[in-house]
């Protein structure tokens, strides 16, 4: 049947024993389906495609990366890992085998550099997503693995808990403050000004102290030109020390614009 299927063109090989029905113009799931399959039963999906479909990673272009108990035989097209993964570190996710997102998590911190792997763990809390057994008991059950330094540097900065980066250009403000050792602030916080709760992209509640980083998309609109200031006059009417940074500040006067943060009582990191 398989034979005559495939030659009638109703089946459309993926991979090796693994087949499109009708056609070959699979979604990324379904891709990522595909190679699950592949790996034959125990493999799931793990690593960067996990996180992504546990909305861990922003999307990006992503060939199937798989985790499996045994090596077998080489899938073009696909990423294998080889371990055992214990029962309670898989679960399915929309039809999909895949690593919990604790154990995902770990996986990352093999493979990911800080910022990103910072961005995962904030992301992961930000959703509140809470497996059994957690991140520090897998970080506990697997002591020797690689990326653990990183993986316990963030945890124990608190740094996931502070919030999350929405822009290319906050993701490059928070690099800034790291290199010259500046304390991070919570990032797109609230705050009650008056009757109303604010958003504000990077707040130093302890030192009283509200940056916006200025994009020049987001501003160019007289009305929110006119509201940004209306903000700004609240802020140091209450009690604030408003700032605002721009992109081509941290490129061309980044030791100003350091200069200006020290003045205003963004100093070292806690705990530095």
């Amino acid at each position: 049947m398989i034979k005559r299927l495939f030659r009638d063109g109703h089946l459309r090989p993926v991979h090796r024993g693994v087949y499109a029905v009708g056609h070959e113009h699979l979604t990324r799931e379904g891709r990522w389906m595909a190679g699950v399959l592949s790996g034959g039963p125990g493999a799931v999906l793990s690593h960067e495609p996990a996180a992504i479909h546990w909305q861990l990673l922003t999307p990006f272009p992503s060939l199937p990366v798989i985790t499996t108990a045994g090596k077998g035989r080489r899938r073009p097209g696909v990423t294998q890992h080889v371990s055992r993964l214990p029962p309670d570190e898989v679960t399915v996710r929309d039809g999909i085998p895949i690593t919990t997102v604790a154990r995902t998590l770990l996986d990352l911190a093999a493979v990911l550099d800080g910022h990103r792997l910072e961005r995962a763990l904030a992301e992961a809390e930000y959703r509140r997503y809470a497996d059994s057994p957690s991140l520090p008991a897998l970080i506990a059950r697997y002591p020797g693995r690689r990326g653990l330094a990183a993986l316990r540097a963030i945890l124990g900065s608190g740094a996931p808990e502070m919030g999350i980066t929405r822009s290319p250009l906050e993701d490059r403000f928070l690099s800034f403050l790291d290199e010259r050792g500046l304390e991070r602030p919570e990032l797109n916080a609230p705050l009650r000004l008056g009757p109303r709760f604010v958003e504000v992209d990077c707040l130093w509640r302890r030192l009283r102290v509200a940056v916006e980083l200025d994009g020049r998309a987001a501003h160019m609109r007289e009305a929110q030109f006119e509201s940004d200031r209306l903000r700004d006059r609240r802020l140091l009417a209450t009690g604030w020390k408003p700032a605002r940074v721009t992109s081509e500040q941290l490129d061309t006067d980044p030791n100003g614009l350091e200069a200006d943060l020290r003045a205003i009582g963004v100093g070292g990191r806690l705990g530095a």
